[in-house]
């Protein structure tokens, strides 16, 4: 397949998600590469995890200095850097990131939540990823309502039974589709 997309990865269960994401578009014969805010050797939990099963599939995190070249270059940056562990302006090497994305990246596709945004309030302390798509995971979160680009939900496979012990009344709505558009802000440009 033609392109390139590279992932943004932190170090919670959002970068979790976006190193699993890398994995499943390698799987599908995508050019992928993977730029991380931090050392992997730093890495716990779930992006840990998906980080030792991408490497067996011979998949390593591209060394920091080559993220300028990478993201500029890619038919498609994810970002994953941040979701519901937003505290405070985001800083250091995320910053940076952040910053690179906004400014060297020809479409982005934010996975839940664009770093930066508070998923609840909609707020941004500080530096935000500007995506021209999102992709949220379950149900909707409240901050997403102002947010720049084509907004989409994506089916994770929650049961209607959990969102009933939540006391959210949930009938189907995905149908045989993976996901659903919710909206559309102008300038989408995708």
């Amino acid at each position: 397949m033609a392109g390139r997309v590279v992932v943004l990865a932190g170090a919670g269960g959002n970068g979790g998600g976006g190193i699993a994401c890398a994995r499943h578009l390698h799987n599908r014969g995508f050019d992928v590469a993977i730029v991380l805010d931090r050392a992997a050797a730093a890495l716990t939990g779930a992006p840990a995890a998906q980080l030792a099963i991408l490497a067996a599939a011979g998949l390593a995190p591209a060394d920091p200095g080559e993220a300028p070249g990478l993201v500029h270059g890619a038919d498609l940056v994810v970002d994953a850097l941040i979701g519901y562990s937003l505290a405070g302006a985001p800083r250091g090497r995320t910053a940076e990131l952040i910053e690179l994305c906004n400014t060297s990246a020809r479409r982005v596709l934010s996975l839940d939540v664009p770093s930066g945004l508070d998923a609840t309030t909609g707020e941004a302390p500080g530096l935000v990823v500007q995506p021209n798509r999102t992709l949220t995971l379950a149900l909707p979160k409240t901050g997403l309502a102002r947010v720049p680009g084509d907004l989409y939900l994506a089916d994770i496979g929650i049961p209607p039974e959990v969102y009933a012990r939540l006391g959210i009344a949930l009938a189907p709505f995905f149908g045989a589709a993976y996901w659903v558009r919710l909206g559309c802000q102008a300038g989408a440009g995708v």
